[in-house]
């Protein structure tokens, strides 16, 4: 059996009950952290609250060499993720993998950032629409910086339709973790190149430290916001679409936001 679970937001006292039993009843337990990372704990208290060694994976570990698939052949493994267990491509390909080697597979759910950011910022979950990640600009053979546009696009469209945009922030082995203040940036030049109207005085909620006890839940016009300091990761954006009343009074009472925001409303 392997057992896929979920840790939820921010530490080790985020996994549900059930979770954690089947942690306990687990024969081996294996983690992977670089699609989504838990900012509050470490593998040793991980370990001190499970009652078991962690072993943790890397995404060569998880994509292309899961050897150690083999083992819930005839063991119980469990295999642990921040946030909810399915919420990425890369955990919905090795349950697949296993159901091909006659592995049965399990999921036990664990709170998610995509439902998370309803919560905190006070938009309504089902006016999101399409989400989209920012990665980091890379250099050309040319040596000129890029950008990639897509988020940009992926916001327009929405935005045409009054939805809202989830924007994952990059995670990246060698330059850290993405900040609010470097994503709004990146908008803002792709803005600049295009002027097409999507982030000039669009607003932006960020947020930083989902789950732990004090959270930061900041709204604001995209340029004042980029200077904003929202402190140690992770951080993540959403671009509002058309509000809501109720949406643009949370905005303003709940995360700070300029009372302008009440104008635009349905």
């Amino acid at each position: 059996m392997l057992t896929f679970i979920g840790l939820g937001l921010f530490d080790e006292y985020d996994i549900s009950l059930k979770g954690l039993e089947a942690v306990k009843e687990a024969d081996l337990v294996y983690a992977e952290f670089y699609t989504s990372c838990l900012m509050g704990t470490k593998p040793g208290k991980m370990e001190k609250l499970y009652g078991k060694k962690v072993h943790l994976l890397s995404r060569e570990d998880v994509e292309h060499h899961p050897d150690w698939l083999d083992n819930a052949r005839d063991k119980k493994v469990a295999f642990l993720t921040g946030g909810d267990t399915m919420v990425s491509t890369t955990h919905v390909d090795l349950r697949l993998r296993a159901e091909k080697l006659g592995i049965d597979t399990r999921l036990i759910h664990g709170a998610s950032i995509t439902s998370a950011v309803s919560g905190l910022t006070g938009l309504q979950n089902y006016r999101f629409g399409k989400s989209a990640s920012i990665p980091y600009p890379y250099e050309s053979r040319r040596g000129t910086k890029v950008i990639s546009e897509t988020p940009y696009d992926t916001i327009k469209q929405n935005s045409s339709f009054g939805l809202h945009t989830l924007v994952f922030l990059d995670i990246d082995k060698d330059k850290g973790f993405m900040s609010v203040n470097i994503a709004l940036k990146l908008l803002l030049e792709v803005e600049s190149k295009r002027g097409e109207g999507v982030m000039d005085r669009a607003v932006a909620v960020g947020i930083a430290r989902a789950g732990s006890e004090k959270p930061v839940v900041k709204a604001g016009y995209a340029e004042d916001l980029k200077g904003f300091d929202f402190g140690k990761p992770l951080h993540i954006l959403v671009v509002p679409g058309k509000l809501h009343f109720l949406e643009a009074e949370a905005l303003v009472k709940l995360a700070d936001g300029p009372e302008e925001i009440m104008e635009n409303i349905e």
